[in-house]
């Protein structure tokens, strides 16, 4: 099973009442949404703010995102109602691998039906609108939430602006094939079986080394020679080996190794043109403020990837980060991306009200 060792408040859960088709065609009855708010929505239902989590994060947004919630700040509870859900086919709560069938006793494992970023949006409007939202102020996520928070821009007209950080318009080869090599390290582990593992035995080297690969991915070599170099523990294996294999071990124990293949397989799907006309025409239809952030050193959704989503979105403006941490550094350059996101809400806010004016004065 999955925990999280660092939970400061258990997150509120709601389950659907409508069955949820997905996009594969199979439907799930009696979807459960884990989520954590900050701040109070308003009497008029406008004030919220969506956040959308990574790979294997959840929805304690205040744990990994703490430097840009809070007074004062980009996404300001005294204003603001912030939530945060936990993604279907994750393990945090929301409806995944690890929850059981509406028909059965057992766990979903390795049989839930495919699912989309499209998918986890679709469950995250359902959940606004039952707690009464209907006005997005904003948008935010980076790598599997800055996905998200393109499908959201594209499929719910309350959204008034989005930031979207360190992800990409489609998956490309190279996502594809880091995220395929992990899942093969998960499925060589003699417990994986298929997936049918006792929760008691998971597939822990497998997890293991496919989180080692992924760290990998997420820096640069800069930034491990700088801070490890070829240093060694008294017993002669490298600081970098035994940094790698904590957080392997880290991920087993808080996570479920189906979710981590599910959820993966879900960002290999991710193309907004899908089914939409294409890429370029789609994001050409992009009507409101996007805050596009690139990390100068990403090696898995290099800049060049962000730079095409701001030429195609007409009122994007392109930010870059400079760091020598790789795609990560969207977790830790947090004060740089806190300043940024704060100075663009504000320009965002001011082009809302003259529209709306405008808009009301026609």
């Amino acid at each position: 099973m999955c925990t999280h060792r660092l939970k400061v408040e258990a997150p509120r859960l709601l389950v659907l009442e409508d069955p949820l088709e997905l996009e594969c065609g199979a439907v799930l009855d009696r979807v459960t949404v884990a989520y954590r708010s900050w701040g109070r929505l308003s009497p008029a239902g406008d004030n919220a703010v969506v956040v959308c989590h990574a790979l294997t994060g959840s929805a304690d947004a205040d744990l990994w995102w703490g430097d840009l919630i809070g007074p004062g700040k980009a996404l300001d509870p005294e204003r603001d109602f912030v939530i945060c859900a936990n993604v279907l086919g994750s393990c945090y709560g929301s409806t995944g691998p690890t929850s059981p069938r509406s028909d059965a006793c057992t766990s979903w494992g390795p049989d839930l039906p495919p699912i989309t970023v499209r998918d986890m949006v679709e469950v995250q409007r359902r959940l606004l609108d039952a707690l009464g939202v209907r006005r997005i102020r904003l948008v935010i996520g980076g790598s599997l939430g800055g996905m998200q928070a393109l499908e959201w821009v594209l499929s719910d007209r309350r959204v008034q602006a989005a930031a979207v950080i360190a992800a990409s318009a489609r998956h490309s080869a190279w996502c594809i094939a880091q995220s395929e090599a992990q899942r093969a390290a998960i499925a060589a582990d003699p417990r994986w079986a298929g997936g049918r593992y006792e929760p008691e035995r998971p597939p822990a080297a497998g997890l293991a080394a496919a989180r080692m690969m992924a760290m990998c991915s997420y820096r640069t070599p800069a930034s491990l020679e700088d801070r490890f170099g070829r240093a060694a523990l008294p017993g002669g294996d490298f600081h970098i080996s035994d940094w790698l294999h904590h957080h392997g071990g880290a991920l087993v124990d808080r996570f479920d190794a189906n979710a981590y293949v599910t959820l993966t397989r879900a960002m290999d799907r991710h193309d907004v043109g899908r089914g939409r006309g294409g890429v370029e025409s789609i994001l050409g239809s992009i009507a409101i403020p996007v805050l596009v952030v690139s990390i100068d050193s990403d090696g898995l959704y290099p800049p060049a990837e962000q730079e095409f989503l701001a030429r195609l979105v007409p009122d994007a403006e392109l930010y870059t980060i400079h760091s020598p941490h790789g795609h990560d550094a969207f977790l830790i350059e947090t004060v740089e991306l806190e300043d940024r996101v704060r100075a663009f809400r504000e320009s965002a806010e001011s082009r809302n009200v003259v529209a709306l004016f405008a808009g009301g004065a026609a």
